[in-house]
């Protein structure tokens, strides 16, 4: 049995907590000497916004699993429903990943442009979305289900957040 040497993400939620793992997996593979490529399509395309990566938000609301904000004292979840509890949990999660000092989103698109990982903005969604190729960071290679499709098709773990 062959070990892969690829990795195929696709990348279709446009959360601060769904941009994280694609950029960590994609920056670990080319570090291991693996071909990474993220496919970027629906939501996901928000990660991919000029002056948008550090901007991406978390919703708290049917995310049950996100820690409450003062452990200890349960928080039920329909509370993330009201105003300004997005802009809470967004502050938490930069709190957290800060105090950890885990890259913002921003450094690690840099980061995975500098190490080859291909970023594909997949054409359908952005024509269904209005989304134009000057909307996005630089360097995005644009391209079809076709083009991951012939990357992933050639030994490559696939993954999906």
């Amino acid at each position: 049995m062959s070990e892969a040497k690829r990795l195929a993400i696709i990348s279709w939620h446009g959360t601060l907590d769904a941009a994280y793992p694609p950029l960590i997996l994609a920056t670990a593979a080319v570090a291991m000497d693996m071909d990474a490529a993220i496919f970027f399509t629906f939501y996901g395309l928000e990660i991919l916004k000029k002056g948008n990566a550090d901007k991406l938000q978390v919703a708290p609301i049917a995310n049950p699993a996100m820690p409450q904000p003062v452990p200890g004292i349960p928080v039920p979840n329909i509370l993330g429903v009201l105003p300004g509890m997005t802009a809470v949990a967004t502050g938490m999660m930069n709190g957290w990943m800060k105090k950890a000092n885990v890259a913002k989103v921003s450094e690690l698109l840099a980061l995975a442009q500098e190490s080859s990982v291909r970023l594909i903005a997949c054409q359908m969604s952005m024509d269904v979305m209005g989304i134009k190729k000057e909307d996005l960071i630089d360097g995005v290679e644009i391209g079809g289900a076709a083009t991951f499709l012939q990357f992933a098709s050639q030994d490559a773990i696939a993954l999906s957040f």
